[in-house]
């Protein structure tokens, strides 16, 4: 290895919280990279096809904005954003944006590279490693971002990170997928599964239908998935029907075995929920598995134990901090991580939550930040502030601090909360 690349600011990881630090920092002056694996930008949103867009606004009114909210308007005016819902977008459309957001704020963009190691110096990053089909290369900066959803740069730098419940396990994972070519006219609320009778079932809504002879087929260990209930959101495309409705349970989505295996189980039972819809449900008797996502969807795994760790109770109390660096309105969300159920606890109505900024630093390194869904949070907090939404804004606020850090010349957690506010608010942030 006899190269290397000198940078201000090293972005690792281009899922929409590492591409919103990276943006909001390019825009400010910031000589700003984005190391990705794939070979686009959006994370979740386009590798997992992580969609809709969870809850963003609260009645009627902004609570994610910034960055998130200029998204939001480049899908719309493209013809990329659902009218129906402002949540359900095309994928190709939102990779053509963030091409675009980068290009026009001067970030540079590696793709199809991984990061296998990362070098320290004292309490401060040096440099990290890409593993690439040019092989190893090193790249230099200033301050670095960890935006790979799974804390990989804060664990493999010493930093303090935690994975799981009480018990180690994560959320479970979910590959998501579509089935094309549904008979709309028949797939309707009010029409009943052609079977329906045949299992005890008596629903003229043929989703209570559909789940209810779904938990049928499971009792009878037809189907194997311990999802309670299939899970459906619409798609751009008309005929199309967006599955969020595997679950791969007590997998460990940082080990590469488990996360291999954990693929495999995953594209089982999409073949089991799609037989079952083409045999048993109308309107799905000529229908295709028109796709299924890239990667498995990874709800959890490391996060970070930081300077701060947000709790559910900061969340259900709707705790305003004098740090906040954004808001969010999601509830609490926790899939059972061993098998069936979901538990879910609303935000008070009409209130939100803040994230403070202590959450994104670690204790350990001077320079580098968290952004996303692994900040520092407990288990149950975490189940609320992982949406892709939140993520954003989080990743905006990092981009802020970083570039206060690198020409202040302080670390990254010395920065002056106030002054990454005064910058979230001329970007148009919401805290």
């Amino acid at each position: 290895m006899d190269k290397f690349f000198d940078y201000d600011l090293i972005v690792c990881g281009g899922g929409l919280s590492g591409f919103a630090a990276a943006v909001c920092a390019s825009r400010l002056g910031v000589k700003t990279l984005i190391i990705e694996r794939y070979g686009f930008l959006g994370g979740a949103a386009t590798n997992s096809l992580s969609n809709p867009f969870m809850k963003y606004m609260e009645d009627e009114e902004w609570v994610n904005k910034g960055v998130f909210g200029e998204i939001i308007r480049r899908l719309d005016l493209k013809g990329g954003l659902f009218s129906g819902n402002q949540a359900t977008f095309n994928e190709e459309i939102l990779k053509i944006i963030l091409d675009e957001m980068t290009e026009e704020a001067g970030v540079d963009v590696l793709f199809h590279s991984f990061i296998p190691e990362v070098k320290v110096e004292g309490d401060r990053i040096t440099s990290v490693i890409t593993a690439s089909k040019a092989g190893l290369t090193e790249f230099k900066a200033k301050c670095f971002i960890d935006g790979t959803g799974d804390a990989d740069i804060a664990a493999f730098s010493g930093c303090k990170t935690e994975t799981g419940d009480a018990d180690g396990f994560c959320q479970p994972m979910t590959l998501n997928f579509r089935i094309s070519d549904v008979d709309r006219n028949k797939y309707a609320p009010v029409c009943p599964g052609p079977k329906a009778e045949l299992y005890g079932v008596d629903s003229k809504e043929v989703t209570k239908t559909v789940n209810a002879l779904y938990r049928k087929f499971r009792e009878d260990g037809k189907i194997n998935n311990p999802r309670e209930n299939l899970l459906t959101f619409p798609c751009m495309s008309e005929n199309m029907i967006h599955f969020n409705a595997t679950r791969v349970v007590m997998h460990d989505a940082t080990d590469p075995f488990s996360l291999s295996d954990a693929e495999r189980i995953a594209r089982r039972q999409m073949a089991e929920i799609f037989y079952f819809l083409k045999e048993n449900i109308p309107g799905f008797e000529k229908s295709n598995i028109a796709m299924s996502a890239p990667q498995i969807g990874v709800r959890e795994s490391r996060r970070l134990v930081g300077m701060y760790v947000l709790t559910a109770d900061d969340l259900l109390s709707c705790v305003k901090f004098d740090d906040s660096i954004a808001r969010g309105v999601y509830n609490i969300d926790i899939h059972n991580p061993k098998g069936s159920g979901t538990v879910l606890k609303s935000i008070p109505k009409g209130d939100y939550y803040t994230i403070p900024l202590r959450s994104l630093m670690p204790g350990e390194i001077s320079n580098l930040i968290v952004c996303g869904r692994p900040i520092s949070a407990t288990f149950e907090a975490h189940s609320a502030i992982r949406i892709m939404p939140i993520a954003t804004c989080i990743g905006h606020a990092a981009g802020a601090a970083a570039y206060l850090g690198i020409t202040n010349k302080k670390d990254a957690r010395d920065v002056s909360y106030s002054d990454v506010q005064d910058i979230l608010l001329k970007q148009g942030g919401l805290f």
